[in-house]
């Protein structure tokens, strides 16, 4: 223990013990999801580790119930701004592709049949889903920048297809080519087996992505929370040998998924090759995002696997973040005591989130 730690400890008293899971551990078991009875917090409490902290500069709603408060989608995209804020409400800013796409999403699912799982969740416990239990698309802006030549053209992060989407031009028919080429609810991973658009896509470089909600103009909370928490995520994942990137990199050197699917017809067997290679990489993408919903929970803290699954923790601290770079990302298991809820987490026969 440190000597601040030490001195902190003698001024506040005796340490307690681990978080109730409160039978969370058990019902998600049972669910035949990967969990773990590991406590989500690594250091003593109070902290002898000197952890960045910012329990003094933000209310925290102790009371609420997280688990359960996530709802259902089929589709997250990720749309490249290069910032960290945005307006408060990112579909409805005026000439974003965020914008566009809520129109595009609008008025060509409109057409389609609505599934009578829309409302999602079925046995699962509270908070999980199967991303086939509806046809939301929810659409996010990201802190990473556009890699496409024309700076008019985003780059989109499409999960849990865990596909990265570059030259969509910023306008309504630009959402629209690549809502027919990827976000129809009715596709698989691949998308569109015939297509006549510019768009190029590829399967994204990295063990796990990880977003981290830091909208100011939703609630300051959030943006209290995000540079603190990636800062330690950095750290933590760097002491395992594991390589954090906050800038997504630059795939426009390398062959793209529509140059391979001239020479592989079957590319969803081709894309789940890549994907399956993943987690020996060892690296993870880390993300600023907008609203995810639950400000009141920060720091929202959102990981997705190339599998698939979305493990969306709540209050999360930076005490807590060692537990989750060990027992999450690591080692592909769910902590409990801080889960809100996911995507695709029910793994029949899977001992973590990463296996097949």
């Amino acid at each position: 223990m440190t000597a601040l730690g030490k001195l902190k400890t003698f001024f506040t008293g005796p340490l307690p013990g681990p978080r109730d899971t409160g039978g969370a551990y058990d019902e998600l078991k049972a669910a035949n999801v990967p969990v773990t009875e590991a406590d989500c917090r690594s250091c003593a409490d109070p902290c002898d580790q000197d952890h960045d902290d910012y329990a003094s500069k933000m209310t925290e709603d102790l009371d609420a119930e997280m688990r359960g408060s996530v709802k259902p989608y089929r589709r997250q995209v990720i749309i490249s701004t290069g910032k960290t804020d945005w307006e408060k409400e990112v579909t409805e800013a005026d000439g974003t592709l965020a914008a566009f796409l809520r129109g595009a999403d609008e008025k060509l699912r409109s057409g389609q049949k609505q599934k009578s799982a829309d409302k999602g969740g079925g046995t699962l416990p509270a908070g999980l889903y199967d991303q086939n239990d509806t046809r939301k698309l929810t659409i996010l802006n990201g802190s990473h920048k556009t890699f496409s030549e024309d700076v008019t053209q985003e780059t989109v992060i499409v999960l849990p297809d865990f596909k990265v989407i570059a030259d969509v031009p910023r306008s309504l028919a630009g959402a629209e080519m690549l809502w027919s080429a990827a976000l129809d609810p009715s596709y698989g991973r691949s998308g569109a087996q015939s297509r006549s658009d510019s768009l190029r896509s590829w399967v994204l470089p990295y063990s796990c992505v990880i977003l981290l909600c830091s909208h100011k103009r939703r609630d300051k909370r959030c943006a209290i929370a995000a540079p603190v928490l990636e800062k330690t995520f950095v750290q933590y994942l760097e002491n395992e040998g594991w390589e954090a990137h906050t800038e997504l990199e630059d795939l426009s050197g390398s062959p793209s998924l529509e140059t391979s699917s001239g020479i592989n017809p079957d590319l969803e067997i081709e894309i789940e090759s890549k994907l399956k290679a993943l987690r020996d990489e060892r690296r993870v993408l880390i993300l600023r995002n907008s609203h995810i919903g639950g400000h009141k929970f920060a720091g929202n803290v959102v990981i997705y696997t190339p599998r698939g699954a979305s493990v969306w923790y709540g209050r999360v601290t930076p005490h807590d973040v060692q537990s989750i770079v060990v027992n999450t990302i690591v080692a592909g298991q769910v902590l409990p005591p801080i889960l809100r809820g996911g995507l695709n987490l029910a793994r029949p026969g899977c001992k973590t989130l990463y296996d097949w």
